[in-house]
C-alpha cells in the first residue's frame, strides 16, 4: 500500500480576487526535517513526507533550509495559510516548475538584466538623482569588478540595449540548480533588477539594502508627498517573499 503523504500548500489566490478559497485545516501535530538516503532532507508532518502540488517530494540539499521549511509548517495555527509560508512556496515552484525549465528561467533573469532598473536614471528631482547615485552607482561598479559586466545608462524610459558580452557574463554567473535559480528569479522579478538579486545572492547587499535600492523612487516620492498606507502594505507583502528568497539562497550556500 502506498504511503499517504500530505500536499504542500497551493499558491494564494491571485491579487484582485474578492473571494478566497477557505484555508485547509491543520491536520498534523509535528513538522520536522528528516535526512533521506539520497543525501537530501525532506519535510515530514507526523512522520509522513510532504509533497508539492505536482506530487513531487519536497526535499532539498540543505539541512538548514529543510529546518526552515519545517518551521514554516510548524508555525501554522488552526489553518494552513500559504501566504505565511514563502519558502515552502518557493521550494514548490523550484521542484515543480523551474527544475524542468532551467534555460527559460535563466533567460528571464538575463532579460531583466538587459533593461535593468539600475540603468534608468532621471534628471529631476535633485533628491532622486542623488539617491540613485548613492545607491545604484556602487552596484554597477561591483558588477564590473565581480563579473566583468559593463552596463550602459539611459535617462528616462528610453530603452538602451546592453552589450551582448555583458549579458553573456551574467548568464554564465547564474546558479545551475533549480532552487537557487528560483530564488534568484523571484528576487529579480520582485525588485525589477537582476543586479540587485545577484548582489543579494553574492552577499554584496542585505535583503533590506536591496529592497531600499529597488524602491528609491518611492522613497523620494514619499518624502515629497507622504505615504500611501495601501502601497506600504503591498510593498511589505512583496518584501516578505523577497526576504524569504534571499534567506533560502543563503541557507543553501551555508
Amino acid at each position: 500500500m502506498n504511503e499517504k503523504t500530505p500536499d504542500a500548500p497551493q499558491p494564494p489566490a491571485r491579487p484582485g480576487f474578492t473571494e478566497r478559497t477557505p484555508l485547509p485545516k491543520r491536520f498534523y501535530k509535528e513538522a520536522r526535517a528528516a535526512a533521506t538516503e539520497g543525501g537530501l532532507f525532506r519535510i515530514e508532518l507526523d512522520g509522513r513526507p510532504v509533497r508539492t502540488p505536482g506530487r513531487n517530494l519536497v526535499a532539498v540539499a540543505s539541512a538548514p533550509l529543510a529546518e526552515a521549511l519545517a518551521q514554516e509548517w510548524q508555525a501554522q495555527g488552526e489553518s494552513i495559510d500559504p501566504v505565511t509560508m514563502p519558502m515552502t512556496r518557493l521550494a514548490n515552484s523550484a521542484i515543480d516548475g523551474v527544475a524542468s525549465a532551467m534555460e527559460e528561467v535563466g533567460a528571464e533573469i538575463v532579460r531583466y538584466a538587459g533593461s535593468d532598473l539600475l540603468c534608468y536614471r532621471v534628471d529631476t528631482p535633485a533628491a532622486l538623482v542623488a539617491l540613485h547615485t548613492e545607491l545604484w552607482d556602487p552596484l554597477l561598479a561591483w558588477a564590473r569588478e565581480r563579473f566583468g559586466a559593463t552596463f550602459i545608462l539611459s535617462e528616462g524610459v528610453v530603452h538602451v540595449a546592453q552589450p551582448p558580452r555583458t549579458l553573456e557574463l551574467l548568464a554564465a554567473a547564474l546558479p545551475d540548480d533549480p532552487l537557487r535559480l528560483a530564488a534568484l528569479n523571484l528576487m529579480t522579478t520582485l525588485s525589477g533588477s537582476a543586479l540587485l538579486a545577484l548582489a543579494v545572492a553574492h552577499g554584496r547587499l542585505s535583503p533590506e539594502e536591496a529592497w531600499r535600492a529597488a524602491h528609491a523612487d518611492e522613497e523620494v516620492q514619499e518624502q515629497l508627498w507622504g505615504t500611501d498606507a495601501e502601497a506600504l502594505v503591498r510593498r511589505a507583502t512583496r518584501f516578505r517573499d523577497f526576504e524569504a528568497a534571499a534567506r533560502a539562497y543563503a541557507l543553501l550556500e551555508g
